[in-house]
């Protein structure tokens, strides 16, 4: 006999406190998750990486323990494999690196305005002098 489901409306929520920095004792509690599995995602996912301490612990960002949470739905709920889960969060752009966009600096209007905003400085400057 299987199980029965609960609705979406008694789904879960979780709760991320506000703070920069967890332990994975306290991911482990939030997201519900083993701390030896994970250890295993970290070795799985890269995007999940943890920083260490001086005393080696790790040191989980709030953006971290989002990731992972993401994860565990990919795994838990939509029964993606560990492969199929790591290509779908690239999939949605997660762990990418972030790409800035090319800046045009050195038009000649730009060259004009910053002229013009460097005399008017000079001018205060004068004024504020006399």
């Amino acid at each position: 006999m299987r199980p029965l489901q609960k609705p979406a409306a008694e789904k879960k929520r979780y709760r991320i406190p506000d703070k920069l920095y967890f332990k994975i004792g306290e991911v482990s509690e939030i997201t519900g998750v083993k701390p030896y599995v994970l250890r295993y995602w970290e070795s799985e996912f890269k995007m999940v990486n943890p920083s260490k301490s001086r005393s080696r612990q790790r040191l989980y960002r709030k953006s971290d323990v989002e990731m992972i949470l993401k994860i565990k739905k990919l795994l838990y709920e939509d029964r993606f494999t560990i492969n199929g889960a790591r290509k779908k969060i690239k999939d949605l752009g997660y762990g990418k690196p972030a790409v800035q966009s090319e800046l045009e600096f050195g038009k000649r209007e730009d060259s004009f305005l910053i002229k013009g905003i460097i005399q008017e400085l000079k001018e205060i400057k004068r004024l504020l002098n006399e």
